[in-house]
Order: structure tokens, then C-alpha cells, then sequence
């Protein structure tokens, strides 16, 4: 197990400590080398993040065969996977070639929730697992398990091999937009410096025409090499800059924006105000498949070794959904797991590499909560990546005037009815020029085409013109 892994458990601890205390303690654990911080298996994902963009597509069959074959083998221990397995009849120490995943049964989201335990492989004990949700964007809050001591250094080491197309270098400053709490105050710091990465963090939750002197002095002090924000964190400032007529006074390597959708119209307009390029991912929690922009083109390119993407039947718009089946997680291996994403093939050919390539995401629109004093709250910085939410099946956000907040969830069968934790989490993060309210409903609200609807906007907002 890795040294970030096992100290894991003491991250709250040292958040709240006073920035002196971060800010020696951070130095300090930086300065341990990087295979000691983060694991042997991070030089190992560094190998083959490298290596592979010159694979060959007999060599990614290979690779990814054994996995795959790896990966089945991991799930058929749990109770879940052999009875799925043994209804459709097939067996994992059988698989000879790629095209045979396909005789395999599609996973669920509502599958992840109902049998996460029966999930888990009965191989691997509490202390090998580590608990992570996908935050509830998606409507639908789905917890499960990460593998210690392996997924997250393969997290770092592909995230690290994908900036590097953009001139990322391992232990360059970087300044961090991407909804860290700073203060849940209206009027509170915007920033801190998190010693450990190198980082500094700046709030994605109080960027407003007032404050942005306070934004621009802080990262003209600080000099990062690269801004890493969320797409939408990254318009407002933008636009913001341009509206108050400020500069930075350093010019970025690059822009790492992922999380949203990222338009071709949106990049080319960041890339104009900041001056530097753009890197654009897709990924998601349950880290079953990752694809970046290639080095030269915008198209995403999904990683070989990350793990095996299939897409499902077009739309009438041309889009599939995105089906992933992890690599290397074999506490809690997701076999042929329905995302809910939707991407947009290229062409055949037209990628960097002979590997999937897609020309778009689609994504919601950029969506907002509007707080009593005008602060804009994307609903991505809000996404709460720990329990909070464990045992509701569905989560929805409705606002009719600016600072009002109702949470609308839908229970589930291991709800068990405490509120308090959510009320704590979600204001945390929203402040204190919020007054949220929470109940319960039978179902939270739909599209007409029967999709989840994250956010519902009243009248009131209408009115006052505000866009998402």
C-alpha cells in the first residue's frame, strides 16, 4: 500500500490545520520521493502510460486480453459476478479473445446500489478497500470500491502522462479551480496553498466582478505554470477578466480542463484570453475507462491500458454510450458498466493512435445555484465525493430565487431517514448566503424524454435573467 493511501485517513486532520502547520507538514511530505509517496505501482502506471502510445495494435490486444481475463477472473469471486456469470452461461477462465466480453451481462448504476457488497470480492478485506461515490451529478449517488495502493497511483500516472501533451511536468506549481472549499463564508478567503502538490487552490464558488482584484493578485503572486479549473470555473473567470480589463502578468503552459463539457467554441475562446493551450479529458469516478486529447489534434483518445471502452447502439444524433470495463481494480472489478455518457465517434483513422477516438461528450449545459449575494455555484464544484448521500436513489437540486436551495431526494431501500449529514456537507460548500431546505419525494422530476434532471429552475431565476 502506498504512503498517500494509509495516510488517507488523516486528510480532514491536516485540512483543518492551521496553513503554517499544512504548509511545513506539505513541504515535508513532498520532499518524499515519489515511489514512496505514491506506491510502486505509480512508476509501473508511468511505464505503461508512456509506452503505450507507441503500442501496436497486436500489442494492445495482448495487453488487454490478459486484463480483461484478469479483471473476470477478480469479479467471478464475488457472489454478484457468479451468478451473472453462470445465467448467461459463460465462464472467465474461457475467454480467448476480446470479442468474447460481449456474451457478458451489462452492469447498472441501480446495480452498483442494490448489491455494492455482493460486489466486492470477499478476497480483498476493509483495509484494501477504499469507499469513493460518484457525487450525484448524474442524479443517481453510487458508491463503491477503489483498490488501495493501485487506483489511485494509476489515477496520477495517466492524469500526469495525459498533461504532459500540454507541457505538464511532474512537480510543476499549478493553480487549482475546481470547487475545494476555501471558506463558506459569502465573504470568506478565496484561496489556500496545499504544500503537498505544490497547489494553489482557489474557490470555484466566489468568483464574482468584486473580487476578482483578489483572484488576479493571488495568482500573479503565485505563478503557475498551468490552471487547472472546470471548464465552467474557467468561462466566469475568463469572462470576468475581460469585463474588469485585468491581466495576468505571466502567461500559463497550459489549461487543464475536465469534468464538463468542453465545446470547441468554448476552447478556442480560453485559449484566446489565457493565451495557452487547452487539455480537455473525459473521466469519471468509478475509473473504468480515460480518454485526453491527443498531442495534436482535439480528439479523445481512450487510453488502451486504462481499461476496455465499448460503445453502445447510436442515438439518433450519433451518439453511444460509453461502456467501460475497469482494469486493475480487483477489489471491486466493473464489468461492462453502462455509464450513462454519451460520446460522439470519429472517424475511423482519424485518431493519433489505433485506439477509440471521439469528437465530442455530451454533456449537460454549464448549470448554476445563485446565492442570496449573486455568487454563481456550478452544480460540479458541489458534487460530494463521500457518503453523504449513501442509501438515496436519486438526488435533485430546485432554486426559484437567488439563495433559496431545496434538495429534493428520493430514499432508498438502506435509507435511514438522518438528514443532518447532508444538510452539513451541502452547506459547507454552498455558504452561508444560502438557506437550504430538504424533502423527500417519491420521484424527482424528468425530462420528457424521461432523463434526470439535476437541476430544476423555477420562475423566479427566469426573470432575472440568469443563464446556464
Amino acid at each position: 500500500m502506498s504512503l498517500e493511501d494509509k495516510l488517507y485517513p488523516l486528510l480532514r486532520v491536516y485540512e483543518a490545520a492551521p496553513q503554517p502547520v499544512k504548509s511545513l507538514v506539505g513541504r515535508a511530505y513532498r520532499a518524499i520521493p515519489a515511489r514512496l509517496r505514491h506506491g510502486k505501482e505509480y512508476e509501473r502506471f508511468q511505464r505503461e502510460a508512456a509506452a503505450s502510445e507507441s503500442w501496436s495494435p497486436e500489442e494492445i490486444a495482448t495487453y488487454q486480453l490478459k486484463e480483461l481475463r484478469e479483471t473476470l477472473l477478480a469479479a467471478g469471486e464475488s457472489s454478484f459476478y457468479r451468478e451473472r456469470f453462470q445465467a448467461v452461461g459463460v465462464d472467465p477462465r474461457e475467454l480467448e479473445s476480446l470479442e468474447q466480453l460481449k456474451d457478458y451481462p451489462l452492469l447498472t448504476k441501480q446495480d452498483l446500489i442494490a448489491s455494492r457488497e455482493e460486489m466486492a470480492n470477499p478476497r480483498y478485506g476493509a483495509a484494501d478497500r477504499l469507499h469513493i461515490t460518484t457525487g450525484g451529478s448524474s442524479g443517481v449517488p453510487v458508491g463503491f470500491y477503489l483498490q488501495k495502493g493501485v487506483s489511485r497511483p494509476k489515477e496520477q500516472a495517466y492524469l500526469e502522462a495525459q498533461w504532459s501533451r500540454r507541457g505538464y511536468r511532474v512537480g510543476d506549481k499549478v493553480a487549482v479551480v475546481r470547487g475545494m472549499v476555501t471558506s463558506s463564508k459569502a465573504r470568506g478567503g478565496i484561496s489556500y496553498y496545499d504544500a503537498t502538490r505544490n497547489w494553489l487552490v482557489l474557490s470555484s464558488y466566489h468568483l464574482t466582478p468584486e473580487r476578482m482584484d483578489e483572484y488576479v493578485t493571488a495568482l500573479n503572486r503565485f505563478q503557475p505554470r498551468h490552471l487547472h479549473m472546470y471548464p465552467s470555473a474557467a468561462l466566469i473567470l475568463a469572462r470576468l477578466l475581460e469585463q474588469k480589463g485585468l491581466q495576468l502578468a505571466f502567461k500559463p503552459v497550459s489549461l487543464l480542463c475536465g469534468s464538463e463539457k468542453l465545446t470547441l467554441e468554448t476552447q478556442q475562446y480560453l485559449e484566446r484570453v489565457f493565451g495557452a493551450p487547452v487539455f480537455h479529458w473525459y473521466g469519471h469516478s468509478e475509473r473504468a475507462v480515460l480518454a485526453g486529447q491527443g498531442r495534436q489534434s482535439n480528439l479523445l483518445h481512450f487510453w488502451p491500458g486504462y481499461g476496455y471502452v465499448e460503445f453502445g447502439a447510436p442515438t439518433e444524433e450519433g451518439f453511444q454510450e460509453v461502456i467501460g470495463t475497469t482494469f486493475h481494480n480487483h477489489v471491486m472489478p466493473l464489468v461492462r458498466y453502462r455509464t450513462g455518457d454519451y460520446v460522439k465517434l470519429a472517424p475511423q483513422g482519424a485518431g493519433e493512435w489505433p485506439w477509440p477516438a471521439v469528437e465530442a461528450v455530451a454533456g449537460r449545459e454549464y448549470e448554476f445555484l445563485v446565492s442570496a449575494t449573486g455568487r454563481q455555484i456550478s452544480l460540479t464544484a458541489i458534487n460530494m465525493h463521500d457518503r453523504i448521500f449513501d442509501g438515496l436513489c436519486a438526488v435533485q437540486f430546485y432554486q426559484a430565487e437567488p439563495g433559496k436551495v431545496e434538495l429534493r431526494y428520493q430514499a432508498g431501500p438502506g435509507w435511514g431517514g438522518a438528514t443532518q449529514g447532508i444538510q452539513d456537507g451541502l452547506l459547507r460548500k454552498l455558504g452561508d448566503d444560502f438557506d437550504l431546505a430538504l424533502r423527500e419525494v417519491k420521484e424527482v422530476e424528468k425530462t420528457t424524454a424521461g432523463k434526470h434532471k439535476w437541476l430544476v429552475k423555477g420562475e423566479g431565476l427566469g426573470k432575472l435573467g440568469i443563464r446556464n
